[in-house]
């Protein structure tokens, strides 16, 4: 199991409720990627990274079926409760925000 001790605050900092079941499942499910500064982070002002947050996690992991401009707008509203993390922001707060707005932190803590 990866060590979710490095993301605990971040997430509190933004989080409306905090598990630690389902930050653990985040860590988990990021795994080689957070070994990694780059793909660590997400860039709100990447066009393609943001697509691949709604294609991969969005509609994969917590298969949504709502149309690409309200995920869209889902993402862009994590972007802005992030603002503070200057340009990229922690990939781990980032899923755990989404995962919060969608209502699937139980899917994930479960």
């Amino acid at each position: 199991m990866a060590d979710i001790a490095p993301y605990v605050e971040n997430v509190k900092k933004y989080a409306s409720s905090y598990n630690e079941a389902a930050l653990q499942k985040v860590v988990n499910h990021l795994g080689i990627a957070l070994k990694n500064r780059d793909s660590s982070l997400v860039s709100c002002s990447d066009p393609s990274e943001l697509e691949r947050v709604r294609e991969k996690w969005l509609k994969k992991k917590f298969e949504l079926t709502a149309s690409d401009d309200d995920l869209d707008a889902a993402i862009q509203e994590v972007c802005e409760i992030m603002k503070d993390e200057k340009s990229n922001k922690s990939r781990v707060t980032f899923y755990y925000l989404l995962a919060e707005k969608f209502d699937k932190i139980g899917m994930l803590a479960g």
